[in-house]
């Protein structure tokens, strides 16, 4: 059995070998380059997943750096953390909707954590979520950080909220492509009746989602035919701050 330090070592050396790697690498891989058992690797990436220091999309998925990293890389921009660079974007957002403004961020266990709100200016609106948790397959930032690849799609039972939450991950799935493709999510009433979000990503320099910002508010004031209007305004948004964090679009020149 490894002593601690030993152990730290071995996990260390796996992480710096998947940080390192131009593509996600696998157990066996890891197993190669750095000339531990499987078993040992096996154990010692569990470890790192656990912690948010590495992530995979499925239990027998490729490895890449994890959401905790994520965060860390984008202190390299010139503001110093995801709340302050999206501040501006946030406010702005605000003052066009009129409706509650919230940002999350990935964290291990299949949740987001929401790091920062702007509250609507109507007297009915949305509860605070700031240092709450919540599911990702519940809500329309959840929806956007596993649709962008930055969170692991659920696998397991999932909880119902309401009446309109997806509990089959199956049904999850086919949302993810539709999301990608117009480059929001929404949802409707899934995690509280009556609720209306629509959610957006900041991307990181690899495409990856490291953060969602989502408008908020009743089904009454966010009727369908707003989503597009809305979704249009959270882009308008978060395309500059993901070019911040050195995201790249596929039609930049």
């Amino acid at each position: 059995m490894p002593s601690g330090t030993q152990a730290i070592d071995r996990a260390a050396q796996l992480l710096v070998l998947i940080v390192e790697s131009d593509d996600a690498t696998s157990v066996g891989e890891l197993s190669q380059a750095s000339g531990l058992p499987k078993s040992t690797v096996s154990r010692l990436v569990s470890a790192l997943e656990r912690q948010g220091l590495v992530q995979r999309q499925d239990d027998r998925g490729p490895l890449r750096p994890g959401p905790v990293l994520l965060r860390l890389a984008r202190r390299g921009v010139a503001q110093d953390d995801i709340v302050t660079l999206c501040d501006g974007p946030m406010r702005r957002l605000s003052e066009a909707t009129g409706e509650t403004i919230d940002l999350a961020v990935p964290m291990p266990g299949g949740v987001e954590h929401y790091v920062a709100q702007i509250d609507g200016r109507y007297i009915l609106g949305t509860t605070n979520w700031v240092g709450r948790s919540l599911p990702h397959h519940s809500t329309a930032v959840g929806k956007v950080l596993v649709a962008f690849g930055g969170a692991a799609p659920p696998r397991r039972p999932l909880h119902r909220f309401t009446a309109a939450t997806v509990t089959d991950p199956g049904r999850l799935e086919t949302q993810l492509e539709p999301i990608r493709a117009r480059g929001y999510a929404v949802t409707q009433g899934e995690l509280e009746a009556g609720l209306v979000a629509v959610a957006a990503p900041v991307l990181g320099p690899d495409g990856r989602a490291v953060a969602a910002i989502s408008v908020s508010g009743p089904e009454f004031r966010i009727p369908p035919e707003r989503f597009p209007e809305l979704g249009n305004l959270l882009l308008e948004e978060t395309h500059p701050l993901s070019a911040q964090l050195g995201y790249v679009s596929e039609g930049a020149a």
